[in-house]
């Protein structure tokens, strides 16, 4: 790999009020290999990496009392909503009924231990705000600033942050808490976010802000 140009690190402290973690599409279908991406061809192992930090910021943020709020990428009933057949392998993955509503491979993953009470949002385009219910609940919760994880970081994760800075919400993006297939993409990915949609941190900096807050800033 050729040398890359650095990430831009926010190190200043991150709100805890008015704040939510967006937590981008953890769903079983994009950790294993055997459902239907991976028998499509597409290798999602690479994206286990944003299980340890997605769950270690989950756990924080309920710590500190801080809304959690869950996206699923699904689509509806005879897959109507697919769109235009995008990305890798449309054809065999709407065959298989990949991402399809009802299916187990859309559930979020275990490790996220999700509650009753705490909101998932399911969405058929790659940023949570478009086509869903995201943004009144957002409004309704009187949350100004986003802190997000999940996968994949240049699809996913990108899209949804671009469309919340464009919205004024001040946005964060955990760099250890995401994952793409590919070092390069996700390392550019961060890099255009941080340069004009988002601060890039890492979940110490979280930590850091939170755990050591004695008043909410």
């Amino acid at each position: 790999m050729s040398e890359l140009h650095p990430i831009r690190m926010y190190n200043g402290d991150l709100p805890k009020a008015d704040t939510a973690v967006i937590v981008i599409d953890m769903q079983r279908a994009f950790f294993n290999n055997n459902d239907s991406l991976g028998r499509a061809g597409i290798d999602v192992s690479p994206l286990r990496a944003a299980i340890p930090g997605t769950v270690k910021l989950v756990d924080l943020a309920r710590a500190q009392g801080v809304p959690v709020i869950f996206t699923r990428y699904v689509y509806s009933p005879g897959m109507v909503d697919l769109g235009r057949k995008y990305g890798a392998n449309p054809e065999e993955r709407k065959a298989r009924n990949s991402l399809g509503y009802g299916t187990e491979e859309v559930e979020l993953i275990a490790e996220l231990n999700v509650r009753p009470d705490e909101v998932i949002i399911d969405k058929s385009r790659p940023s949570a705000f478009y086509g869903t219910r995201l943004e009144p609940v957002l409004t309704g919760m009187g949350i100004r600033n986003l802190i997000v994880c999940g996968v994949t970081t240049n699809i996913c994760v990108e899209s949804t942050v671009r469309d919340a800075g464009q919205r004024d919400y001040g946005t964060f993006v955990v760099k250890d808490a995401v994952a793409e297939f590919l070092a390069e993409r996700n390392h550019y990915s961060l890099f255009g976010m941080a340069w004009s949609f988002a601060n890039v941190v890492e979940l110490a900096d979280v930590e850091r802000s939170w755990v050591g807050l004695k008043v909410a800033v």
